[in-house]
């Protein structure tokens, strides 16, 4: 009778009750939540090659959903990646799902495009009742603003 309360001592040491935290579910949530966002991130971003200029100042906070509007080297105009033309850019941004003409316009200019080019943009929004407008540029450090504008010397 002793034989077997020893057996069944060692079955109630299988059944013992574990204090430990699996956390392999946790793990598969984040990698998958990893991978959510990384597929997400360059989605959320405007992807059309244009070179900026660098500037030195305090860069503010980018509201949820701006509206871009750039300026390509070829004087192509594009809202977002949509390219459209110069007299239809005030109805393309009016017909937009949140069209309001409080928001603000991102302007982004390459660096290569004419000063009278980005005035004639900027003449078009305004004429078409956007006068909120922020240009876009690279933040740069004032080390390097500094070094590019002193003349090289020989």
């Amino acid at each position: 009778m002793g034989a077997s309360i020893a057996e069944h001592d060692d079955d109630d040491s299988d059944f013992a009750e574990s204090h430990e935290i699996n956390v392999t579910p946790f793990i598969d949530v984040i990698l998958v939540l990893l991978i959510i966002f990384m597929v997400a991130a360059p989605l959320s971003t405007v992807d059309l090659p244009i070179d900026l200029p660098t500037s030195t100042a305090t860069p503010q906070k980018k509201p949820d959903k701006p509206t871009y509007v750039s300026i390509k080297p070829d004087l192509s105009v594009a809202i977002g990646e949509n390219m459209v033309k110069r007299v239809d850019l005030v109805r393309s941004l009016d017909a937009m799902p949140d069209a309001s003409k409080e928001r603000y316009i991102f302007l982004r200019a390459d660096r290569a495009v004419p000063y009278g080019e980005l005035m004639d943009v900027l003449e078009i929004l305004r004429a078409g009742g956007y006068s909120k407008l922020k240009l876009v540029a690279l933040e740069g450090v004032p080390e390097a603003a500094a070094a590019q504008a002193a003349p090289a010397k020989p």
